[in-house]
């Protein structure tokens, strides 16, 4: 099963306090970016395409690896992915079996053990995976107010993390089918079930927290440390 990495990196560092894309704030001396490519490798995935904001694509360019194809992305996820993806269909056979891993940049800590999970359970016959971790804080809703108005149960609550695996005809059908709806997708998974694909689900990994606020850097530089 040939493996296609897509990496999206087209967001800002707002958030994170920074003047330049996420994706290419330093971690351990090395860009987030560069971190989520070589997870995805060390996991099994061959090629590696990643979708970078229009201003900053020499600047990726500079840093990734010859071989990591990089492509525009668009202001949302889901139109970097579908960019991505486009770019990646000019490279890669339509065999039906063809695994398209969708990673963060902002998750560059991910072990390739997640990675290859995804790819096992995407070998043995699944056509969409995403590596999940159990809720273990006490879940509530809250009305508009602020007051609590119900407990959720945690047992069946799960937290996503990426990479998100899927059969590549299936991703690209379920593109196909969310185009010029006015849903609006928060990762590929919903993409997918939103066709009616059942996603399955595999153990995912603490160290693949998301980089969101200046907190989760430093948290994530402790964790490079650790590993020099």
């Amino acid at each position: 099963m040939h493996a296609v990495g897509i990496v999206a990196a087209a967001g800002s560092g707002l958030r994170l306090g920074a003047e330049l894309p996420k994706a290419l704030v330093p971690l351990g001396g090395r860009p987030l970016v560069c971190w989520a490519v070589e997870s995805l490798r060390a996991g099994g995935v061959e090629q590696v395409v990643v979708a970078v904001p229009a201003s900053q694509q020499a600047a990726f360019t500079a840093v990734l690896p010859a071989d990591v194809q990089v492509v525009v992305g668009g202001d949302t996820r889901t139109a970097s992915v579908r960019a991505a993806l486009a770019a990646a269909r000019e490279h890669v056979s339509d065999q039906e079996r063809t695994a398209v891993l969708v990673h963060d940049a902002a998750r560059p800590l991910t072990p390739p053990d997640v990675v290859a999970r995804v790819l096992a359970a995407l070998a043995g016959g699944a056509r969409a995976v995403v590596p999940v971790l159990p809720v273990v804080d006490t879940t509530v809703v809250v009305d508009a107010d602020g007051v609590v108005t119900a407990d959720v149960p945690r047992a069946p609550l799960r937290r996503v993390q990426t990479p998100q695996g899927f059969d590549r005809a299936t991703l690209v059908a379920a593109y196909a089918h969310a185009h010029g709806t006015a849903a609006e997708f928060t990762d590929d998974a919903s993409v997918v079930r939103a066709a009616g694909i059942p996603v399955h689900t595999v153990a995912g990994d603490e160290r693949a927290a998301k980089i969101t606020v200046a907190h989760d850097l430093r948290m994530a530089e402790l964790q490079t440390e650790r590993l020099r």
